[in-house]
Parts: C-alpha cells; sequence; structure tokens
C-alpha cells in the first residue's frame, strides 16, 4: 500500500506531522508492506531571502501580523514541537526558497535515502538555523547521508529533478490540495494536517484493510518443490 505525503521543508508542521506519521506508521502490525512516496510543495516558489529577513519579519509581512503576534505563534508551534521530541528554534530560523532542498530529496529518492535526507533537511533549517538557499550546505547535508560527490556535483550544475519538483505541485493542484502537510493513503483517504499520532494509526488500518482486500496474497497450489529452480 502507498502512503504519499506532500510537505514543503519550510512548514514547520510538515516537521511535526512527518514524526506523528512515523510513530504511527512505526507501531502499524503491517508497516512492511507500506510504501512511502515523499511528494514536493512550496508554500512560497518565488521567495527569495534577498534581505535577510528573519522568520518573525517574513511571517509578520507575509501574513500582515505584528511583531508580537509571529513571536506568540511561533512559541505554541515550537512548544507543539517539543511535545513530538522535536526542537525547533525559531530565533536562528532563516527564511529560504525550498526548490533546490526538494531537488535534492528526489535525488535522495533515487538512491532509497528520501526520508534520511528528508528528516536531515528539515533538522538543518528547524534545528541548526542553516540557510537551505546555500548549495554548499546542502551537498554537505546530501553527503552525510550517503550521497555521492558526483551525484551531487551534478545536481547542483544542472536543473536534474526540478521537472519531477513541478510535477509534483502540478499533481497536488489537481488533486485540490492546498496546503501542506498532506497525507493520502492508497489514493482514496486523506489526512490534512499535523494530526495527532492516533488519527494517523486510524487512517493506516482503515486503508490498510481495503488495499488488503483488494490485493488478497497469492496462494500456492504446489503441494512439493519439485520441478522448482531457486536461487539457492
Amino acid at each position: 500500500m502507498k502512503v504519499e505525503i506532500w510537505s514543503d521543508i519550510a512548514c514547520p508542521f510538515c516537521y511535526i506531522g512527518k514524526a506523528h506519521f512515523e510513530k504511527a506508521l512505526a507501531s502499524f502490525a503491517s508497516k512492511a508492506d507500506v510504501e512511502v512516496i515523499y511528494k514536493s510543495f512550496q508554500l512560497d516558489p518565488e521567495y527569495q531571502n534577498t534581505e535577510k529577513e528573519t522568520v518573525y519579519t517574513h511571517l509578520s509581512t507575509k501574513k500582515g501580523m505584528s511583531l508580537s503576534q509571529v513571536t506568540e505563534m511561533t512559541a505554541q508551534v515550537a512548544s507543539m514541537a517539543a511535545q513530538t521530541g522535536l526542537t525547533i528554534d525559531f530565533d536562528s530560523n532563516i527564511p529560504a526558497n525550498t526548490k533546490d532542498a526538494h531537488r535534492l530529496i528526489h535525488l535522495a529518492a533515487s538512491q532509497n535515502k528520501a526520508d534520511i535526507v528528508l528528516n536531515a533537511l528539515f533538522e538543518a533549517h528547524f534545528t541548526n538555523g542553516e540557510d537551505l538557499e546555500n548549495i554548499a550546505v546542502l551537498k554537505q547535508i546530501g553527503s552525510h547521508c550517503g550521497l555521492t560527490e558526483a551525484q551531487l556535483d551534478n545536481l547542483f550544475t544542472t536543473e536534474t529533478f526540478a521537472y519531477d519538483v513541478t510535477q509534483d505541485i502540478l499533481e497536488s493542484r489537481n488533486l485540490g490540495i492546498r496546503g501542506v502537510p498532506f497525507f493520502l493513503f492508497n489514493r482514496k483517504y486523506a489526512v490534512s494536517g499535523a494530526q495527532p499520532v492516533e488519527v494517523f494509526s486510524g487512517a493506516l488500518g482503515t486503508s490498510f484493510s481495503e488495499w488488503q482486500k483488494e490485493n488478497p496474497p497469492l496462494v500456492s497450489l504446489n503441494t512439493t518443490d519439485a520441478g522448482i529452480c531457486s536461487d539457492g
């Protein structure tokens, strides 16, 4: 069964929601039969931090809120993250365009490393205050997660995977997705937002039960192993 997750590294609720989903998946009895696919989404695809904004000034301008309102709002989000075991430091957070980070995730996915790279990007952005528009930072993250120097050099000297990022975003629009995180279970059940762990557990159970009925395991009619070539 497939679970597709649209998220943006610039979204703190995506970081929290991913952690909640992973807790639910870790305790799910049939987790080995669940394929998780990460999809790109950009909350502000045209953004460039040319003015060296802080997250507070950026959100104040974007949302039309006072700095005190933004400070109160982000403190609540940081507290929510802490309850999940995550550290979000908005004081050091650097607003950034995330397109290149999403291209890095697609490269990682091609090497079966999407999950570890996405976690590293979230931690770099929200915990360590690193600039995700800085290619050197992205290369360091990719290298630390096991991607090769040649793979990373090729990625960041070309537009490799830019098309894939765009396609993910277009697909989200076609599905009516307007916010992230967005979790789509077996192309039928959706969970939007950083919902509690039990919500994800319920979605996994319901969707997997239906998927299992539609995809029953093969039943062998063999009574012996005669006439079989094996790889053993």
